[in-house]
């Protein structure tokens, strides 16, 4: 249990989770203080700063730090700014970066916990005297002596353990989630009962810190294109592509391929040829897989038997799939799925849960069908 005395710093982003977050440790008697973290470096000159309503056409981040303030005010809490755009930079946007370059599929929101919210943050906030942190994600933790267990979030449709899988139980000793026992529906309805100006403020999307914004314009800002042929199974050549790496296994929409039959779908690339491959109808028995090969392994708590039995999420919002794991090495392993998966993507994550508890997850690496190796 945590002292209610304690001093919490909660990461205050401009959104209403966060915000109902802040009014529950305070509800909770805790003595709470905000942070907003500028992570990604947006030029706004001074005349936009000055008229808040250009704000939403010229840098959406800066109007979160204005609703951050106001929410500040309204429930007379102290409001520390902080840049962390160079961590941010070199420990989550680089890797990103390269990921990609591999042609691979990765997942910054994962990454952003571990290396920014949990870390750089968590360093400022003691820095600042915390005793804790806490963040408005969907997710429920327990403290219990030297280990701490992460629980998916009470809301199942918000529920936001996946992208806290990498988290070890060290930071989770120092994290608190008030709101992870609430669904989304209470969370608006208690920002309203404080008048909250955020209280109907959409939900925010996109990347971590980066946001809602063309991604395939925007990665080609960073990796330049490299056109090529999308062929068909059969070899025939169907289309263009910008670049094989700005597509993900599975994706649909954006192919741009006309004619008759049922629809498209990425469903391998060929790096050496420069092709990405495309299929319809049949062709999707060659997004199913039972085999995975996972790097950067991350238990929270203990360790896992070979052999061990659990479920996985491979997306975000797929549902658990029923495994048993097989360690290849300490920090690479074999999961074996119990029935094929549709759409297990190099780069992404794969979570373990036991219930309701989130265990840890891993990086795919490889992708198989039995013996044979997908061309993901």
């Amino acid at each position: 249990m945590t002292d209610k005395k304690s001093k919490v710093i909660v990461g205050l982003s401009g959104g209403v989770d966060s915000s109902v977050a802040l009014i529950k440790l305070l509800e909770a008697g805790y003595n709470v203080e905000a942070m907003y973290m500028r992570n990604w470096d947006s030029a706004v000159n001074n005349d936009v700063l000055g008229n808040p309503d250009l704000l939403d056409d010229v840098c959406p981040q800066e109007r979160d730090y204005q609703d951050a303030k106001m929410v500040a005010k309204q429930l007379g809490v102290k409001l520390y700014r902080v840049d962390f755009i160079e961590e941010y930079w070199n420990s989550v946007f680089e890797h990103f970066l390269s990921e990609y370059r591999k042609n691979r599929t990765p997942n910054p929101d994962i990454l952003c916990n571990k290396e920014i919210k949990f870390k750089t943050f968590l360093d400022k906030a003691l820095e600042l005297g915390a005793d804790y942190i806490a963040m408005g994600h969907y997710a429920r933790v327990i403290h219990d002596g030297d280990k701490n267990y992460l629980l998916r979030g009470v809301d199942q449709n918000k529920d936001q353990s996946y992208f806290l899988s990498q988290l070890t139980s060290s930071q989770l000793a120092k994290a608190l989630f008030p709101i992870g026992d609430m669904e989304k529906p209470e969370v608006r309805e208690l920002a309203r009962k404080f008048n909250l100006v955020v209280a109907d403020k959409k939900d925010s999307t996109g990347v971590c810190f980066i946001g809602e914004r063309n991604f395939k314009e925007f990665l080609m800002n960073y990796l330049p294109a490299c056109p090529g042929d999308i062929v068909s199974t059969s070899g025939k050549v169907v289309g263009k592509h910008d670049g094989v790496m700005y597509y993900t296994i599975g994706q649909r929409r954006g192919l741009h391929i006309g004619g008759p039959g049922d629809a498209w779908f990425v469903c391998g690339k060929d790096t050496l040829k420069n092709q990405l491959i495309v299929g319809q109808g049949s062709d999707t028995e060659l997004l199913y897989a039972n085999r995975v090969i996972l790097t950067d392994v991350n238990i929270i708590n203990g360790t896992f038997q070979n052999g061990q039995a659990m479920t996985a999420k491979f997306r975000y919002r797929q549902p658990d799939e029923e495994i048993t794991v097989y360690w290849l090495d300490d920090k690479t392993l074999e999961v074996r799925c119990k029935r094929p998966v549709k759409a297990i993507t190099p780069g992404q994550a794969c979570v373990f849960y036991d219930g309701e508890y989130c265990l840890g997850g891993g990086t795919i690496d490889q992708v198989y069908m039995n013996e044979t190796r997908r061309k993901y």
